[in-house]
């Protein structure tokens, strides 16, 4: 288990470069500057401006020098906000989008995990039927139309829901349940598809025929025996998962107007803000990588063949 950590680890790292580098070269080849959009600067302060960044240099020594910061631990100042380091605005914006990416992640998993199981204890009935279009439906919608309807009904016409306004710091659970909910139902519906196949092929195996044979209860049959089987798939799943929440938080903090990380690299990314979408870049590849490697590991020490391969 540990050397296929260290393994997984030796890997990240070239893949985290290869990362970082195609996001740099990328920012630099995108249309504009950081300062197209401001009014008609002196030559003078222009050029002062492009020296302080390492603008005035060849793309070459411009990722140089920032690969170097890097491995300092420097992500650099953000080209746009004043007075302010990436790290700075990473660490005001991060606690909100960690509480919303974790509640999403759990509702996914609690919902979608019981709504497969029942699915599968009823297959081929009209319980069955109603999960799998359920699931079809959020498959088929993606947060960035979810996210507006929810508001639109929840928050604008039934008025049950705050539709955005979250100060930074806070955590009102209100504001945060239309966000959670939008980010979490897709993942439901894939959840509940896998839960529902593997269990229904967990209920098939010669294991559970064993355990019915010896006179077990139906409830412990499936609790103990069929349901840690049926769970690997969703282990396995864990990984990608949680990098659709990740990725798919860009678009919900701004429809919801929520103070995360996932809103300032939008704004950045507009604004050109080279130092900003490179630190939030680099956080996210760093996150989905690592939460990868946990979620390879959790699946490790619950399946005994694979911790022996």
């Amino acid at each position: 288990m540990v050397a296929q950590a260290v393994r997984r680890l030796i890997i990240a790292v070239p893949t985290l470069l290869a990362i970082i580098i195609a996001a740099f070269l990328l920012m630099r080849a995108a249309p504009g500057g950081p300062f197209a959009a401001e009014r008609q600067l002196p030559p003078e302060i222009e050029r002062r401006l492009l020296a302080e960044f390492d603008l005035d240099k060849p793309p070459a020594v411009q990722l140089a020098n920032y690969l170097g910061d890097l491995l300092q631990g420097d992500l650099g100042p953000s080209m746009k906000y004043k007075d302010k380091s990436v790290a700075d605005i990473i660490a005001e914006g991060f606690p909100t989008s960690a509480v919303l990416g974790f509640s999403a992640v759990t509702l996914a998993l609690l919902v979608g995990g019981a709504l497969g199981v029942a699915a599968a204890l009823r297959q081929n009935r009209p319980q069955d039927y109603a999960v799998m279009a359920a699931a079809l439906l959020g498959v088929c919608l993606p947060p960035l139309v979810m996210g507006p309807v929810l508001s639109l009904v929840f928050g604008i016409q039934l008025g049950w829901m705050p539709t955005g306004g979250l100060a930074r710091d806070e955590f009102s659970i209100p504001h945060l349940i239309l966000p959670v909910l939008t980010l979490a139902l897709p993942q439901i519906a894939i959840i509940s598809r896998l839960m529902r196949a593997s269990m229904i092929e967990a209920l098939r195996s010669n294991a559970i025929r064993t355990a019915r044979a010896k006179g077990l209860p139906e409830w412990q049959v499936i609790w103990r025996h069929a349901l840690p089987v049926a769970i690997l798939p969703i282990v396995s799943y864990l990984g990608p998962a949680i990098a659709g929440v990740l990725t798919g938080s860009f678009v919900i903090e701004q429809v919801f107007q929520l103070p995360g990380i996932g809103r300032q690299f939008v704004i950045g990314a507009l604004q050109r803000d080279y130092t900003l979408v490179m630190g939030v870049v680099i956080l996210y590849a760093f996150l989905i990588i690592l939460l990868n490697l946990a979620a390879d590991l959790l699946y490790g020490a619950l399946d005994p063949r694979v911790r022996k391969a």
